[in-house]
């Protein structure tokens, strides 16, 4: 048999479990030293990180059946996400993907632009009139809004504002200990209580009166064999939708804005890419704009909004010549996998032109996962993200604010520090 992959555990229990949450280098300092496999412990247990192309591809693909998404993921995401897409393996996990994949695509889109793009009209009024502010949580009430409009039915701002609120709570929850009366978890818990009875509501009338958001058409989601999804599985998938459906998408629109004021020549040339439109931003418009295609790429790249993610082993595996044992943890880095020279040279400069005519080889892009599991909402956060960078680049200009940190924070997704100071007007 093979050897363990190198490297020690840390210390008995916690092992390496604070130096993995602290420092934003671990990866990089343990790759640098034992190259793309090597073992450790965190959160209690023993864990292989697997670093590069060819690892990532193994995990979320050729080697798929040694892993398990359910088991990669701390036991207070489940209970506070109940059964959903997140957390469901096997035939299970398909048959509801097949049942939730056309909310997400094709003429369930064009249902949703006029949505996204009413809320975005209202945020940028909203923004030339407080012209300061910090863009992070901008973005994360615009999103949060249009997700919560879309996927839960909320149509007031007060509404969503409160439901943002709830939300916040529930997530905090995620990394509590559930054993505790009077913890974080159980706030969380009831806060998550407050949503699904809202969800139960909304489902309710939207099976007398269906309208065009994904409720509905989560509601009337029929396969070959005539199955539906319970309102049971609609609403923990309309909970997870939403924590899917913002998080990430405020983390890169945040890094496309502070990486266009950092490059003027990119920015010029975006808007000159948007000159090339009538001025009233259309859905067929949007499949038309390859430069920005290239900026979001490379937002992706430098900036994924998710550093790495975790598997739980279920049944042995060799790769790259070491053994990994059954019910060890598996971590596959999305952030170094994307600063490798080998992959990308130069990996550290913001180049957009890297994207130009170029076949990037396979899993080396993998801020939204890979795989049969690939974000499920990846077509809709592209849709959004192009919108609002469509409506920025023809109509507004922004500059950074002194005396803030631009240094990124890596949890809960990253995001720069002090959360993106700007000066904001519009430029007609």
């Amino acid at each position: 048999m093979s050897s363990l992959p190198p490297r020690s555990f840390g210390l008995p229990l916690i092992g390496e479990t604070l130096q993995f949450i602290l420092d934003p280098q671990f990866v990089e300092k343990r790759y640098r030293k034992y190259g793309s496999v090597f073992k450790t412990r965190v959160l209690g247990k023993p864990a292989v990180f697997m670093v590069g192309s060819e690892a990532v591809e193994f995990l979320l693909s050729t080697g798929f059946e040694n892993f398990s998404w359910r088991d990669g993921y701390p036991e207070t995401f489940q209970k506070l996400l109940g059964r959903s897409l997140f957390v469901q393996e096997g035939e299970e996990h398909r048959r509801n993907r097949r049942l939730i994949m056309p909310a997400f695509h094709g003429a369930a889109l064009a249902r949703y632009f006029e949505t996204m793009n009413k809320l975005i009209n209202k945020y940028l009024l909203k923004w030339e009139q407080k012209r300061d502010f910090k863009w992070f949580e901008e973005f994360k009430q615009l999103t949060f809004e249009i997700a919560s409009q879309i996927f839960l039915g909320i149509d007031s701002s007060d509404e969503a504002k409160r439901f943002s609120d709830l939300f916040a709570t529930l997530t905090d929850g995620f990394f509590s200990f559930p054993s505790l009366p009077g913890s974080r978890f159980h706030k969380s818990a009831k806060a998550r209580d407050e949503i699904l009875a809202h969800l139960d509501r909304v489902i309710d009338q939207r099976r007398e009166h269906p309208t065009d958001d994904a409720l509905s058409l989560l509601i009337q989601a029929e396969d070959e064999n005539g199955d539906r999804l319970t309102s049971e599985e609609i609403r923990v998938q309309a909970l997870l939708l939403l924590f899917a459906g913002h998080e990430t998408t405020t983390a890169m629109l945040t890094w496309l804005v502070l990486e266009l004021a950092r490059h003027p020549e990119v920015l010029e040339l975006a808007r000159s890419e948007q000159k090339e439109f009538d001025r009233t931003i259309t859905l067929d418009q949007l499949t038309k704009m390859p430069y920005l295609d290239q900026v979001l790429n490379e937002v992706e790249r430098l900036h994924p909004p998710v550093a790495g993610g975790f598997r739980g082993v279920i049944k042995p595996f060799e790769f790259a010549g070491y053994h990994v044992p059954q019910g060890w943890m598996a971590q596959y880095s999305i952030l170094f996998t994307h600063r490798l020279p080998e992959l990308y040279p130069n990996p550290e400069e913001f180049n957009v032109d890297r994207w130009k005519d170029t076949k990037q080889k396979p899993f080396s892009l993998i801020g939204f996962g890979g795989g049969s599991r690939i974000c499920i909402g990846l077509a809709f956060a592209k849709l959004e993200m192009k919108l609002i960078a469509a409506h920025l680049l023809r109509n507004y200009a922004w500059d950074l604010l002194p005396n803030q940190s631009l240094e990124p924070v890596i949890i809960p997704t990253r995001r720069p520090k002090d959360g993106l100071k700007v000066r904001f007007q519009r430029v007609d």
